[in-house]
């Protein structure tokens, strides 16, 4: 239930771009939900609707885009991706890496009338 408080800071993020932007109604919300962060979508979208209601970003639809982790391995050197929690190095099999992205979670845009 950790989507809970994440879901709470995505409606206050975009209630409040909303306001400064003098918009009526938020219509779609893109959030860009890195894979290794854990967060699962279809909980983030029953909270939010949950959330949202009485606000202007109630019946606002959510895209979730959750690019494969990128991750560099420190004991080879190599750069590869990864769609899971599996994070063990495919050329030499360490688990000596650098996360270079996928732990992210943030509003990419966000459209209104």
């Amino acid at each position: 239930m950790h989507e809970l408080a994440v879901t709470q800071s995505i409606l206050s993020i975009v209630l409040e771009k909303a306001q400064e932007a003098k918009a009526k109604k938020i219509t779609q919300i893109d959030l860009l939900v890195g894979r290794l962060t854990g967060y699962v979508p279809e909980c983030i979208q029953l909270q939010f609707d949950v959330l949202s209601q009485n606000t202007p970003a109630s019946g606002a639809s959510l895209a979730f885009h959750q690019p494969a982790a990128k991750l560099h391995c420190r004991k080879c050197n190599r750069d590869y991706t990864s769609e899971s929690f599996d994070l063990i190095c495919p050329q030499c099999h360490a688990l000596e890496i650098d996360i270079l992205s996928g732990s992210e979670l943030y509003v990419e845009s966000i459209e209104v009338e």
